[in-house]
Order: C-alpha cells, then structure tokens, then sequence
C-alpha cells in the first residue's frame, strides 16, 4: 500500500486550512480596499471640481474687470469726444427741417381757444340766434312762388340746344358759321336771362339769384367747352383723321377698364353723354372721362356726413357770428374815423375767413368728391396746394383747379396762339374772372359798385410787386395777408353800399 506518514498528512491538513483561512480573511479586506480607492477617486474628483469652480469664479472677475475698464475707457473717449459739429437750427430755413406739426396743431388749439372766447362772448351778448326756419326763408319770400327752382329747370332747354346744334353740325346740316351763331345766341342767353329774372323778379332772394347765377355760370362754361371740343373734332375729321380714339385733353397713357369701352366722334353726342358731363365735377369736356373701378361706399359716406356737418356749421356760424358783426357795421363809413373803421374791418376779417375756409373744404373737398364719387369720375385733383403758394398767381392757379384749367384751355392759350403777348393774355384771364366775380354779386344784391370787380383786378399789380420784391415765407405771407384782409375788405363796402341805399332811404 506505500509508506504512510501520518506527520504529512496532518501538516498538509493544516496548510490546507490555512489557505482557506486566508482567503477569507483577504476577501473582505480587498472590498474594503475598493471601498477606500472609490471615496478616494470620489474625493479628488470633488476636489477637481472645486478647483475648477474657483478657476472659473477667477476667470469672470478677471473679464469683469476688463470689461468695466474697458467701459470706463469708453466713457471717457465719448466724454473728450467733440461734442459740436456744423448744423443749422431746426427753425432756419437752411437746416431742411420740415416736421412742423407740433407748431401747426399748438396754432389750432389757440386758434379754438381765442374763437372760442369770441363765441362766448357772443353767446352772452346776443342770445342763441341760430334759426333753422330764417335759412328757408333766404331761398323763399313766398312759399308759392320757386322762381330759383323754376329757373334751375328751364336751364334744360339751353343744353338740350346745345346738343341739337352739334348733332346737326356733325351731319352737316348746320354749316360752321350757323352753328357759331346758334351756339353765341344760346350762351348769351344763357348768360342774361337769369340776370333779367333776378333783377325783375321780386319773390327773388338774394341768396337764391346767387344760387341761380353761380349754377347758370358753370352751365355756360361747360357748354362752351363742349362747343370747342367738338369743333376740334370736326377739325380732325376735315383733315382726313379716320377717327378719334380719345379725348384731345386725355393723356395717352390713360387707362380704361375693360367694361368700357373708348368713345369716338361723332358718337359722343348722346343725350347720357350730355348730361354725364353736366353733373361732373368739371369744366372741361372729354370724349372719354376717366373713370375709377367702382363706388367706395364708405368713402362716399364719409363725404356725406362731412357735407351734412359742414352745412349745419356753416349756416349756424353765419346767423350766430357774422349776421351780428355785419348788422352792427350797417352805418355809414363817411360818420367813422379811420380807428373806427379800421376796428370794424379787423372784427370781421377772422370770421370771414374761418367761414372761406369752411366753404372750401365743404365745397372743394367733400361736395367735389362726393358727386366724382357717385359718377365713378377718376380726376379728383379739385385742388392744390394753394396754402403753399409764394405768389399770387400760383394761389389763383392752384385753389381752383376745374376753373383754372378752363382758362388754361379755352381762354389763356386761345390767345397766345392768335398772337397775343403773355401779360396780355395774364391780364384778359383776370379781366374775365373779375367780371364774373362782380356778376355773381351785384345782381343778386340788386346793385352795382364795382368792389368785386376791382378787387379782381387789384391782383395784377399786388402779383407783380409780390413776384418782384417778396419770396419764399414772405411772399406766402403777403398771399395770406391779401386772403384774409381783402376779402371782408369787399363784403364790408357791399354792407356800407346795401345800408346807404336800402335803410338811409327809408329813414329819408
């Protein structure tokens, strides 16, 4: 069996156990040791962080100090920088300033306020004089008796022979010389029976006779157009022209929508055509009117309501503050001194002029617009900047556009193409509103001073001293002057003329 010895195995026995020992004691001291290493990587890690917080925390202070001396710097640059440079003050006229709409709304709130300081004065003094029943009766004496309304509805007969004698004239049946004659007769009575009618009738207002004149007036100047552009139509016919595709005045760039279509000679002389032209806001006849897309229903509204309103304002403003001023300087200019009379005019220069002011805007602006409006008419320059004007001239060029293009058209370059030198041309432009100015106000008041007419022609020398010594804000200056004194300057020698002839002779 082998030699056995029992000293071996037991010391085997004991190594064998000791190893075991051993193991299970090193097992638990390795997890330790692990345990240990892992707080110990846990730790530096921590401490890492630490360092890097404090690296970080270090590196914002540096850039913050770097910043605020680096703003501390510009600070300073910006404060030994110039601090002045070339300019002109904003009110020069040299600086291009033009934003002066502080300064324009600051002149209407002190023009509300001394207004209405004026007002209420006149509220104190004289009561509530507004009286819707009195404006009735400047259009009727007699409730039976329309004679403005029936003279507005025989002005039908004038254009409807207007008509007649360019039809027969387009088919030959007038000649050039019977046709010149009908037109003179028809625009010649035009001009004088509405006249003769004021002046003879006695139910005939005032107000009513210049209701009637001013509407027989544009008549006339809308039939004379009519005639002169027809001419020049037959004109182009004789000159072997195949037709006449457009207006003469109508740009050629002028556009058209496609749902109308372009008119040609002689098939404008329709009766729709006629009257189109009559209720247009011009004077001017075309072939072909420009016309805009569609009625906009809320700017014809707009237009509405500002033509109700300024009505009302106008008319309240007139019995509340003007019939006073006029009724107290209804004594004789020859009883005053000159502070007196001078006091008189001043009293009544404001509230004239804020009424022309009214007046425009209701007529030119609301009233113009709104018939363009409702008859799709595209031309809505009624007007410019007339408030701008520098000179006389380019004020009576630009207040009133349809007038002014009628002179342009048919008056002014009519004359310089027969010869006639400028300023004579200037002159007979003048020479002709001054009489129509003087028309639309001796007849309706029944006499005939000539204030109105001389007036007018009073524009030609203060044009030329305007146009030679003043300029730019002066020269606006003398226009506003000559608007806001001339014009109460006349209505005052109308009252002093209407009190010494109706009132004196009844006390007489």
């Amino acid at each position: 069996m082998g030699d056995y010895k029992p000293a071996e195995a037991l010391t085997h026995r004991r190594r064998a156990t000791l190893a075991v020992a051993r193991a299970a004691t090193l097992q638990p001291m390795n997890r330790r040791f692990e345990g240990d290493r892992q707080s110990l990587v846990a730790a530096d890690i921590s401490f890492e962080n630490e360092h890097n917080k404090h690296d970080h925390s270090l590196e914002i202070s540096r850039n913050k100090t770097k910043n605020d001396k680096k703003k501390r710097r510009n600070d300073i640059s910006d404060m030994l920088s110039n601090c002045h440079k070339t300019q002109e003050s904003l009110l020069s006229s040299a600086s291009g300033y033009k934003n002066y709409r502080g300064v324009l709304n600051w002149c209407v709130v002190m023009l509300v306020l001394s207004n209405a300081r004026l007002f209420l004065e006149n509220l104190l003094r004289y009561g509530v004089l507004v009286d819707p029943v009195q404006v009735v009766s400047l259009f009727l004496n007699d409730p039976y008796s329309w004679p403005a309304a029936c003279l507005v509805i025989v002005s039908n007969v004038f254009i409807l022979v207007a008509l007649y004698t360019e039809r027969q004239l387009s088919k030959g049946s007038f000649s050039e010389l019977v046709g010149f004659l009908v037109h003179f007769i028809n625009m010649a009575v035009l001009l004088t029976f509405p006249a003769a009618v004021v002046l003879l009738v006695p139910s005939m207002t005032s107000v009513g006779g210049l209701f009637v004149l001013g509407t027989y007036t544009i008549i006339l100047l809308k039939l004379y157009s009519y005639k002169d552009v027809n001419l020049w139509c037959r004109e182009l016919s004789t000159m072997k022209a195949k037709k006449l595709s457009r207006s003469l005045s109508c740009p050629s760039e002028q556009r058209f929508y496609e749902s109308e279509r372009k008119v040609c000679y002689p098939g404008n002389l329709t009766l729709r055509d006629m009257y189109y032209f009559i209720f247009a806001p011009t004077l001017c006849y075309e072939l072909n009117f420009p016309r805009s897309p569609n009625i906009r229903m809320s700017f014809l509204l707009r237009r509405l309501f500002e033509m109700l309103f300024f009505t009302q304002l106008l008319v309240g403003l007139t019995q509340q503050w003007m019939i006073p001023i006029i009724q107290s300087s209804m004594k004789p200019l020859e009883d005053m001194d000159l502070s007196r009379m001078t006091e008189r005019l001043l009293r009544l220069a404001v509230p004239n002029h804020l009424l022309w002011l009214m007046f425009f805007y209701w007529f030119f602006h609301s009233s113009l617009n709104f018939t363009a409006e409702l008859l799709r008419f595209g031309d809505r320059q009624f007007y410019k900047d007339w408030w701008n004007s520098e000179s006389v001239t380019y004020f009576w060029q630009n207040w009133n556009i349809p007038v002014h293009k009628w002179c342009l058209r048919h008056f002014y370059k009519p004359l310089l193409r027969r010869g006639f030198s400028k300023m004579f041309s200037q002159s007979a432009v003048f020479f002709l509103s001054a009489f129509f100015h003087e028309y639309l106000v001796s007849v309706p008041l029944r006499m005939f001073r000539l204030w109105a007419f001389m007036g007018m022609m009073a524009q030609l020398p203060l044009a030329w001293f305007v146009g030679c010594f003043l300029r730019g804000n002066y020269g606006n200056a003398a226009v506003w002057i000559s608007i806001i004194i001339g014009q109460p300057f006349a209505v005052l020698m109308y009252v002093h003329d209407y009190y010494v002839i109706h009132y004196r002779q009844e006390g007489d």
